[in-house]
């Protein structure tokens, strides 16, 4: 299991377009990747459920990546959180 932390730096933080590219790359690997926030944890390929988290710009997520390509979701999400979010 691998897991970091991101604070968030997009405006107006995760809103339905990341929300919408976070679940579609969550979906491409075989690991299981969750955020969470404020004790509240979501599966990430689960559009309705990240928006839920209301995620603004200023809050910090913690993503945890378990499973058997979890080296390569782990390298590939925190690239994608430092460039989409």
């Amino acid at each position: 299991m691998k897991t970091f932390a991101y604070t968030i730096k997009d405006e107006v933080g995760i809103h339905a377009r990341p929300a919408g590219l976070l679940a579609k790359k969550a979906k491409c690997f075989e690991s299981t990747i969750m955020l969470e926030k404020g004790g509240k944890s979501v599966n990430a390929t689960k559009l309705m459920a990240v928006m839920g988290l209301g995620v603004k710009c200023g809050d910090t997520v913690t993503i945890t990546v378990e499973g058997t390509d979890e080296e390569a979701a782990y390298e590939q999400m925190q690239t994608f959180f430092a460039e989409n979010l």
